[in-house]
């Protein structure tokens, strides 16, 4: 080896010596452990609320009667707004609901609909009457298809944390109402009504929110105002709610955007306008708002307070209220 190559490698070896140590020490300082989730742009989004999330009923078109339009809004929304999951109040699939877990309608009607990222989260779906015309079992099998579909039962609960540092919670009781519109069915709705009872009345104090979704309305302004369907709802729901305190009935089938506030203790949102539309009747007393307009909604939710939003497909707030505690 030349002289000047040793003295220029020793000179280099010693300078990279010198500099280890210094290194060394300042990353140990500073070691890092991000998950995937903590570097998205979405980590940075953040709201006034511990959990939020979309509701969204009466879809299932294959994108037409602005479905495509609504879920690419939904997409967008949740992308610019913090979102946990994605509540369904039921007609998933139109006409007749799916025959299997492998009918096609999964892919025209859900899948490559709602593409968007911001959408890859849970899915918590409840049956509507449509979904009733073929295998409504085959909705609770995909949930072993699909990552995002979570539907364990035909009714079932869930129960969502508000904090990391208190045991405040969301009760979400998730339930079935076609079957309470046949006689045939009586034993069925007899067993779901004690659950339901029993799921309710049983809930820890810790749950500072009750809320029940299903897909028929038991209060409308659309066209059921006094439809047998509205009616037995209301017959069979009403003293369950006003009993137990149920704080917000989530439902659809009135393909519109309501809030509604009958005498009791219950307000009721119908979020069914997905796709196609139907009308709405202004002037009834107990209406705080409504619009047939292609939309979805958004609740946010704290221990004391709970925010509900109406957004239209071009992104605008229809309606906004906070409901307190």
């Amino acid at each position: 080896m030349k002289r000047r190559d040793f003295v220029k490698n020793a000179t280099l070896t010693a300078l990279g010596a010198s500099l280890i140590s210094p290194l060394e020490a300042l990353a140990a300082d500073k070691v890092t452990n991000f998950e995937s989730d903590d570097l998205s742009p979405s980590a940075s989004l953040a709201n006034d609320y511990a959990l939020n999330f979309l509701a969204i009923g009466d879809w299932g078109r294959n994108g037409e009667y602005e479905q495509n339009e609504v879920g690419k809004q939904m997409g967008l929304w949740a992308a610019n707004n913090p979102n946990n999951f994605v509540i369904s109040v039921g007609d998933n699939f139109y006409p007749r609901g799916v025959v299997s877990e492998m009918d096609p309608l999964w892919h025209y009607s859900f899948e490559n609909v709602y593409t968007a990222h911001s959408l890859q989260c849970d899915w918590y779906p409840v049956l509507g009457n449509h979904d009733y015309g073929s295998d409504p079992d085959a909705q609770v099998r995909y949930s072993k298809v699909s990552r995002r579909w979570n539907m364990p039962a035909r009714y079932y609960t869930k129960e969502v944390a508000l904090s990391k540092t208190t045991k405040d919670k969301v009760l979400f009781v998730m339930i079935d109402t076609d079957p309470f519109l046949f006689e045939s069915h009586k034993d069925y709705c007899a067993k779901q009504m004690e659950w339901l009872n029993s799921t309710l009345k049983n809930a820890s104090a810790d749950v500072k929110w009750k809320i029940v979704v299903g897909h028929h309305p038991y209060y409308t302004v659309g066209p059921r105002v006094a439809n047998v369907d509205t009616l037995t709802m209301r017959s069979a729901f009403s003293k369950t709610f006003e009993e137990h305190k149920v704080d917000i009935y989530l439902s659809g089938h009135g393909h519109s955007l309501q809030h509604l506030k009958p005498e009791g203790f219950t307000h009721q949102f119908i979020s069914g306008a997905g796709s196609e539309l139907t009308g709405i009747t202004k002037g009834i007393a107990y209406s705080k708002f409504e619009a047939s307009e292609h939309g979805f909604m958004y609740f946010s939710v704290n221990p004391d307070k709970l925010a509900v939003k109406a957004i239209n497909l071009d992104g605008t707030v229809l309606y906004s209220t906070v409901l307190s505690k």
